[in-house]
């Protein structure tokens, strides 16, 4: 588990890395290139199952320097289980808000439902901490809703990812299937277009696009507004991307009360 600087949680946690989305303004995919690789010499330790690692201990690589260090991406983007990190939230005796598979799609279709569930499992067990997951695939959530393997829990949100009114389209009549009972929330980021809001949930993040892509899309002021006018009971968090567009008074709510500090 690490600090990180995304600002609506206090750490994330990646017991699973990898995607196959491909999206081209990808941060993740883009850190797992930098620093993936490994050295046969110090790893034998895994096995491959239909497209997916599965690493039951950490594994190793040489640096530019000679020195031996882990290997946060042995296989670059691939899907990888990173089985040893399971225990990593039970470690953690301070409440943190944390956001499980920041650099992966853990409900991606690739993902064996398997896998999914020893990571509930591991939230479980930390009981103390609030867990945040998120997906560009909320069809998954509904198919393990559906087969009775679906938390509902208070300290579990279940987001998916938005970035424009076609994604939006999609998305709300698949989260809009689940219980309310289940907290959910969106995240529009990067924001790619106006998005007319109907259905919404009780969390809404917004940010731009970040990086230095040549397509790379400056949101208008106009769409985060809509999408402010359109919350009237829903917390609004709106990251620091969005600054140069918005100003300095960022709206940064959170669904279960402000009165929480992030323990940054």
């Amino acid at each position: 588990m690490n600090k990180t600087k995304i600002e609506w949680t206090d750490m994330t946690w990646n017991p699973v890395t990898g995607c196959l989305h491909r999206c081209p303004y990808c941060y993740a995919n883009r850190q797992a290139e930098r620093f993936s690789g490994y050295d046969p010499l110090y790893n034998t330790n895994f096995d491959f199952e239909s497209g997916c690692y599965i690493i039951k201990k950490p594994m190793y690589k040489r640096d530019a320097t000679g020195i031996v260090r882990k290997a946060p991406f042995p296989f670059e983007f691939a899907p990888t289980f990173h089985k040893y990190r399971l225990d990593e939230p039970a470690k953690k005796k301070k409440p943190q808000v944390i956001f499980v598979g920041s650099m992966c799609d853990l409900f991606g279709d690739w993902i064996p439902d398997g896998w999914i569930l020893r990571v509930f499992e591991a939230c479980k067990e930390a009981p103390h901490h609030r867990y945040l997951f998120l997906t560009k695939n909320p069809e998954r959530y509904l198919n393990l809703y559906y087969k009775g393997k679906l938390p509902e829990q208070s300290n579990f949100w279940y987001g998916t990812t938005i970035t424009n009114q076609v994604d939006y389209e999609r998305v709300w009549r698949r989260l809009g299937n689940l219980p309310l009972t289940y907290n959910i929330y969106f995240s529009i980021e990067p924001i790619h277009g106006e998005i007319n809001l109907g259905f919404m949930p009780p969390w809404i993040i917004i940010g731009a696009e970040t990086g230095s892509r040549k397509d790379k899309k400056i949101p208008k002021r106009e769409w985060i507004e809509s999408i402010v006018l359109a919350c009237t009971e829903e917390a609004v968090f709106m990251k620091e991307s969005l600054r140069p567009v918005w100003g300095d008074n960022l709206i940064q709510k959170y669904p279960w009360g402000n009165d929480y500090v992030l323990q940054k």
